[in-house]
C-alpha cells in the first residue's frame, strides 16, 4: 500500500511537486484537469507580488483546502492579498499558510516556466488589468439583473 503524503510533506521531502489542476479559479492560465502545475517549496526570501502560490485555506467546518491563487499585493504587516486569475474577490493570506510557488505549467506536453517571456507577458497583462476586469464583470452582472427584471415585467398583466 502506498503512503499518502500531504503537499507539505511532499514539498519538504522533494522540494517540488507536479500536480494536475483542479478547479477554474486560475483560468485562463490553468485549464482544469488538463494542465500540470509545477510547484516548488517557497524560498527563505518569501513571496512577491504576482507570484502564483499554493496555500492552505483553513476549512470552517471541514478539512482544509489547498488553493493556488496569485499575489496581487504584499501588505505592510507581512500578509498577502491574493486572487485567482479567474476570480473577482480576494482574500488575505498569512506567510505561514503559503506552502509553495508556481515555477511552471505543463500544457500539451510542453513546459512553460514562470521566467519564460510568454508567462511574464500573460501575468503582467492579465493582472495589471484586474481593476478593469473587476469593473466589467460587475457591470455585466448588473446588466443581466436589469434584463431579467425587464423580462419579468413584460410577462405580467
Amino acid at each position: 500500500m502506498t503512503e499518502k503524503l500531504t503537499f507539505e510533506e511532499l514539498l519538504e521531502r522533494d522540494g517540488q511537486i507536479a500536480y494536475t489542476n483542479k478547479g477554474v479559479s486560475m483560468m485562463p492560465l490553468l485549464r482544469q484537469s488538463r494542465d500540470v502545475m509545477l510547484i516548488s517549496k517557497k524560498g527563505q526570501a518569501g513571496c512577491k507580488k504576482l507570484d502564483a502560490v499554493l496555500f492552505r485555506r483553513p476549512g470552517p467546518n471541514g478539512p482544509d483546502a489547498y488553493v493556488m491563487h496569485r499575489i496581487l499585493r504584499v501588505n505592510g504587516d507581512g500578509t498577502y492579498w491574493i486572487v485567482g486569475d479567474n476570480c473577482m474577490s480576494g482574500e488575505t493570506v498569512k506567510e505561514e499558510q503559503i506552502l509553495g510557488v508556481l515555477t511552471g505549467v505543463v500544457r500539451s506536453g510542453k513546459t512553460i516556466a514562470t521566467d519564460d517571456w510568454r508567462y511574464r507577458l500573460y501575468v503582467n497583462t492579465w493582472c495589471r488589468c484586474y481593476p478593469v476586469r473587476f469593473a466589467l464583470k460587475k457591470a455585466r452582472v448588473f446588466a443581466g439583473r436589469c434584463l431579467r427584471r425587464l423580462r419579468g415585467r413584460g410577462g405580467q398583466k
